[in-house]
Parts: structure tokens; sequence; C-alpha cells
């Protein structure tokens, strides 16, 4: 019988360093790395069973077991499988990068059947062993071979093997833990369960251990929805996402096509308290084959869905050297496309079919939705403009854009009002105008909402406006027009006086019959920074020069202008125009410069 010490092809070693030291970061990975190497033999043998059903004699029972002895250090994997010949160990074990799962999933595709996915790297998955073990060695008969093969290496460029008498096929490997407490830890029965329950607890075969099956049956993901109840949906996710309270939603996705994968996708009912930080990780589990490979996979979702949990299965992903390095990210992209296509959709389908639970998710995470809209300057727009919300003038419900332009008739503009909250919205003097007029608001109350829509720029061919613009227009017929050109020459030396006395607060001093009755004075804004933006902007650090261009509007028929004309003389004009400009401040939600000097002013004119 042949016996041989060989040494691994040139630069081996090197690679073998490299292989155990910077390709795998996480140690606990090499059971997985093995139990899946033991999983792919199985599915080659039952591959070749189709056609020669005599090779798998009376093992027909495909399994996969797991042995630890703590007093000689050892751990054992073993499967029966396709099992190795002399000169397939030799191909696959002395040349590291060899894949024998690789060669033979060609070797199928030259035959035109692809109904077996094989993704385990023998000659390289195997090698993540040595991160733990000092020594490999490892036992394997071929189904075609009359005699076994026995293999072992401790890792250092050089390994021995020789053919040995074996009964049945399959391979056992068999790893003599390396000694100190980072590594006793793997000789421990919690460990071993841990690392199957995280990695490998859907693998399509049973795993033995002490005579007990440890991994689960057929992954939830993989069944038909028609089988499964919520009960069992939010269980999965309270004990897989780390949640205790039921998710508000789940999606169960089925995909085919030029992209096929499964996706169990859960919606929280609350946003972690993490959320709104960067150390916040998005990112979705990876699996193949129902087999675990990465945590947060943050190239599966947009950063506008980042408040998604779950996971995406896809048996036919590449991946490259390890099961943590994806080969093509071409696949990932094609799934993360089909996905947030899916996902969109879903939204879609339930604003349409459960509204109060799409509320429910719009409140708790609609601002993902507005802040996707405003990324990379509205390049998502068509995709999520259906999924927004707004409450509006017409009654406390929300509205969707499409519902508030269905109402809107012949007008070309869709206008809106920014407040800090729906309280000081709906208590601005030019919304009560605007409801006598049967015109119909947006209500923008969240800091973001005016820079989305600014984003947007239009919606099916309509422009948003803010009630708040300089050239907006209550009442915009000719004859109102006439009269305040009147008024506004007629007066010009008071509008000086009153520029005077702002100064650089503001660029123009005008009159106006478009700020509401109830009001004297009011701020309007030119150009794309509105008065909301500035104060948004300027509360954060090194935006304090950003200043929208503000006009300083007054109401000629509102009483106190005729008290402004009287004053125009008097030492207590500067004060009032001060009271004045102060109120409109407040009224756009600005904080008062010196509160002691306005009330001392507002005292004094109330005197």
């Amino acid at each position: 019988m042949r016996k041989e010490s060989k040494a691994f092809q040139a630069e081996a070693k090197e690679l073998l360093d490299l292989m155990i030291n910077s390709i795998y970061t996480n140690k606990d990975i090499f059971l997985r790395e093995l139990i899946s190497n033991g999983s792919d033999a199985i599915d080659k043998l039952k591959f070749k069973s189709l056609t020669n059903s005599h090779i798998l004699g009376e093992d027909k029972d495909f399994r996969i077991d797991l042995t630890i002895d703590k007093d000689k250090r050892e751990i054992t994997i073993k499967d029966n499988g396709i099992g190795m010949t002399y000169e397939e160990v030799e191909e696959n074990i002395g040349t590291i990068a060899k894949s024998g799962s690789k060669a033979f999933k060609k070797s199928l595709d030259n035959t035109g059947n692809s109904e077996i996915d094989i993704i385990g790297q023998f000659g390289v998955g195997f090698y993540s062993g040595f991160m733990v073990a000092g020594k490999i060695e490892f036992t394997t008969k071929s189904y075609d071979s009359e005699k076994g093969v026995k293999w072992e290496s401790i890792g250092d460029g050089s390994y021995q093997m020789e053919e040995i008498d074996l009964d049945k096929r399959g391979t056992s490997i068999t790893l003599t833990i390396k000694s100190g407490e980072e590594y006793d830890k793997y000789l421990e029965e919690w460990k071993a369960r841990d690392i199957i329950k995280k990695y490998s607890d859907y693998i399509r075969y049973p795993i033995y251990f002490k005579d007990e099956i440890i991994n689960s049956s057929k992954p939830i993901w993989k069944k038909d929805k028609k089988e499964l109840k919520s009960e069992e949906y939010n269980e999965f996710y309270k004990s897989n996402f780390h949640d205790w309270t039921d998710p508000l939603m789940n999606f169960h996705l089925k995909v085919q096509g030029s992209v096929e994968y499964t996706a169990l996708l859960y919606v929280p009912k609350k946003a972690p308290v993490d959320f709104y930080t960067k150390d916040y990780k998005k990112g979705l589990q990876l699996y193949t084959k129902n087999i675990f490979i990465m945590d947060r996979c943050d190239e599966l979702i947009p950063e506008y869905f980042s408040f998604l949990k779950g996971l995406v299965d896809c048996d036919t992903l590449s991946l490259n050297i390890s099961r943590e390095i994806l080969q093509q990210n071409k696949e990932l992209t094609d799934i993360s496309k089909s996905l947030e296509k899916k996902i969109i959709g879903e939204f879609e389908k339930l604003l349409k079919e459960d509204r109060p639970k799409y509320i429910e998710f719009w409140e708790e995470f609609g601002r993902n939705i507005k802040f996707g809209i405003q990324d990379m300057f509205g390049l998502n727009k068509d995709k999520l403009q259906n999924l927004l919300l707004f409450k509006t003038s017409l009654d406390d419900n929300y509205y969707t854009l499409q519902e508030y332009v269905d109402r809107m008739g012949d007008r070309t503009d869709i206008l809106y009002a920014v407040g800090e909250d729906l309280a000081s919205v709906k208590s601005l003097p030019k919304i009560e105008a605007l409801k006598e007029k049967n015109i119909e608001i947006l209500y923008l109350i969240d800091k973001i909402d005016e820079f989305s829509l600014k984003t947007m720029r239009d919606y099916c061919g309509k422009n948003f406006k803010s009630i708040n613009d300089s050239d907006f227009k209550l009442d915009d017929s000719k004859e109102k027009e006439e009269e305040i050109k009147k008024l506004s020459e007629d007066n010009k030396d008071i509008l000086n006086k009153v520029k005077d006395t702002l100064g650089d607060k503001v660029a123009e001093v005008k009159l106006s019959s478009d700020i509401g009755k109830g009001a004297v004075a009011s701020l309007l804004a030119k150009g794309e920074i509105s008065l909301e933006m500035e104060r948004i902007l300027t509360s954060m650090p090194g935006n304090q020069n950003v200043k929208a261009e503000k006009i300083f509007a007054l109401n000629p028929e509102h009483p106190l202008f005729e008290r402004l004309k009287a004053d125009v003389n008097k030492e207590s004009f500067k004060d009032l125009i001060d009271v004045l400009y102060t109120e409109s401040l407040l009224l756009e939600g600005f904080q008062v410069e010196n509160p002691a000097e306005f009330i001392k002013k507002l005292n004094g004119l109330l005197k």
C-alpha cells in the first residue's frame, strides 16, 4: 500500500499562513466549514446515485456526526458522503486553492445538468481547521475505491498520506485542538451547540452529537407560507433578532427568474434605541443553501430600508476562498435591486390594503423613506414618492401625494406649510385664509420634510410651493395687485424707514395682502433656502452662515399698520418694528436672540 510524505506545492506554506491568519476573521467558523464540506460530500453522492443507485449500498441514511474528546483534546466531524480516492486527496488537499466542488460543478455544467449546487471548496475551507488545531488527521474512502486514505499534517507546509483499509465510504476529520484558554472553549459541549445553532442549524442533513440531532429541520423561510402561522414568524423573529416584542409585520418572499432567492424580512414595532446613531449597523443575514454566511450584509438593502431585519438565502451565490468572502458583487447587486423592488411593492400593497398598519409603520420609520428621497439628489424619487404620507388642512388624517393631487382641481402648485408641530402649523395666519378658500395645504412638521420636497421639485407635473415663498399669492387678481402697488407707492417712505430700521436682517420690506387677515407682519423667503431650512441648517455645526433671503411683509389692512403710520416719527417706531420682526421670527420657529430686550420693548409699547 502507498505511503509517502509530501510538501505542499510552491508557496503553499505562505498561502496556508494567509488562510489561517487573514482570510478568516472568526475562528468559530472552522466548524461551519467542515460541516459544510460534509454536506457537500453527501450532495455529490446523492447526485451520483441518481444514475448508479447501487453505490449507496446499505448506508442510505445520510448524516454528519460530531464527537468531542476533552481528554485527548480532539474534535471529529464525520460524514457518509462521496469520500475521496488517493489521487483526489492529493489533488484537492495538496493544492490548497484547488476546489474539488468547483471542478465537480463544472463537470455537471458540461453535461447541462444543474440540479445540484455545491458551494464547498474542500481544499480551502478544510484548512480553516488549523486556526484552532495544531494537527489535523482525516481518513476517507471513496464510493469508487476499495482502499481508504489517511492524511495528516501539523500545518507546517508538509503532509503525510497513506493507503489504509476502511470498511465504509465517507470522510472523518479529527482536529487536535491547540492548548490555551482561547481554544479550550471549543472542547465544551455548549460551544459546539452554539456554533452549529448559529451557522449550520439549517444544513440539509442531520447533525448528530451524543446520539442526538442538534440542528433544526427545514428552515422557516424555506417552508410554504400557507403552512406557517403568525406566531411562528414572530417567535423566529424574537429569537433570532433579539427583540422582546413581536414585529409590526413581515414579508416572506420567494423570488424566481433571472435571480432566485428567498427572503424573510421583518419591520420592528419600534426603532432600536441606537437606530439614529452612527453606531447602528444595517444589513440582513446572508445564507446560501441554508448555511449562515454573514450577519449584517449591508449590500443587500439600501440605506432607506435600514430598519428592516431578516435574512436572504440564495442557493446560487458564488463564494470565493471562504464562505465569508463574496466572489462576484454583481450577484449581490442583482439580488439587492430585486429585493428593493419587492419591498417597495409590499409597502405599496400594505398602504392600499391595510392603511392603519401602514400608518403605524410610517409614524415609526417614515423618516427613512424621506431620507431615501433626499439622498443622491433625488435619484430614488420615482421609486419612493408614492410611499409618502402627509397630514393636510383637510382633516387630521394622513394622505398620499396622489390623493392630494386628485383633490386639487386645476391648481398648478402643491401648497405646503412648515411648522415645528401640528398645532403651530395649524395656527399660521395664512392657513385660515386658505381654508376659507377651500384650498388644501400639506402640513410639514418633520425637519426633513421640506428638504425632501425641494429635492423632488414636483409630483405628477405639479410643483411644490411653500405658502411662505415671497411670490405666493392668496389673491392673485389683477385688482388686488394694482391696489397693493398703489398702496406701496403711497407708503414708500414708511417702507424705506422700516428697511433702515431692520438693516441687513432683511433683504426687502414690502406690503402684502397674502399673509393672512390676522397678521400684521410676516417673514417670507426668496430663493432655494426657505426660512425652515435656515433654521434647521444653522442649528448644525459649520452652517451658521446659511441664511434665507428674508422679506419682511406688512399687511396694510391690519389696524396696527395705521399705528405704524402714526408713529413713524416717534421714538417708539423702532421698538414697534423690532417687536413685529421678532414676533415674525417666533412664528417661523426661530429663537429670540435677546428675550429680555424683547420683553422690555413689548412692555414699553403696551404701557
